[in-house]
């Protein structure tokens, strides 16, 4: 990307955007980002994974590694808790919940009798502490499971745990298709203090996780600061995304695309392009382009 204020900036979420259902990216997808950055348009990442969970997608791929070396700017990880300069690693920015805020979300959560899982601040977010009073589910049990060596059972959360673990990133809850869109609301109206954020579960493709941050926290806000930082004005911000977690991104940027294969609300909101699997990202990416008169 040129040093200079860019053109536009181009966001585009990964899991069931960017990335397509066996975990792959297509060359045609790169062959677009780097069309762009040509054109002097900063390219960003918006993910609800950790910068350790990106960081082990990249370690599986050498070449998918060297395509994200050659076309990413920054990354906005953990929905926006963090942001990073992906040619240096420099942390630009980070967000996270106080001990007494950790404290007091828990404590909701145990009255609701919800199981929940707490992650530790940034950089070590894939550093996890959770509670399964009820066996948290098969989608819960399948996240412990693949973050194993990092997890760690706790029993309700006390003052003196939460000093020590010294705030968190975020706390995810995990309810069924039935249960979660109400539980999501409901924590929204008694958290709305806080960012709460609901997704649909990359692992089951049912599951609702309600994720719980400070209220500085989404993808729409880190995308913001992003634009101010590199003086771009929010009607050239291009967003592209799957899920309710990309919502308020979609909203806030001046041309928001969904892809096809995500929530059927989301699609009468928003300008619809191909799947993850078909080349969403590149579609999008042309009628921005087309939309703002670059020439592609």
């Amino acid at each position: 990307m040129s040093k200079t204020i860019p053109s536009g900036i181009f966001i585009t979420d990964l899991d069931g955007t960017l990335l397509t259902d066996t975990k792959t990216i297509r060359h045609q997808e790169f062959a677009n980002l780097y069309r762009l950055q040509r054109k002097n348009i900063c390219i960003a990442l918006a993910t609800g994974r950790s910068w350790y969970s990106l960081q082990r997608l990249l370690a599986t791929d050498k070449r998918l590694q060297e395509n994200f070396r050659q076309t990413i700017d920054y990354v906005i990880f953990s929905t926006g808790a963090g942001i990073i300069d992906f040619a240096t690693g420099e942390i630009l920015i980070s967000h996270a919940l106080s001990s007494d805020e950790t404290l007091a979300i828990s404590q909701h959560l145990e009255h609701l009798q919800v199981d929940y899982m707490v992650h530790a601040p940034i950089p070590h977010t894939h550093q996890m502490y959770y509670r399964a009073r009820k066996g948290g589910g098969a989608d819960f049990r399948r996240r412990i499971k693949m973050y194993n060596d990092f997890a760690v059972q706790l029993p309700a959360l006390t003052r003196e745990i939460c000093r020590d673990l010294g705030g968190a990133t975020q706390l995810l809850c995990i309810a069924d298709k039935n249960r979660g869109p109400q539980l999501a609301r409901d924590l929204m109206e008694k958290l709305h203090q806080f960012s709460v954020i609901k997704a649909t579960s990359p692992l089951d493709h049912e599951s609702i996780w309600i994720e719980i941050f400070h209220k500085k926290s989404s993808k729409s806000a880190a995308v913001q600061w992003l634009a101010e930082k590199l003086g771009v004005a929010q009607e050239c911000v291009c967003g592209v995304g799957n899920d309710y977690n990309d919502e308020d991104l979609l909203q806030w940027t001046g041309s928001g695309y969904i892809v096809t294969n995500g929530p059927d609300i989301l699609k009468t909101m928003y300008t619809v392009v191909a799947s993850n699997n078909d080349g969403g990202v590149s579609e999008a990416a042309e009628l921005w382009m087309r939309k703002m008169h670059f020439s592609f």
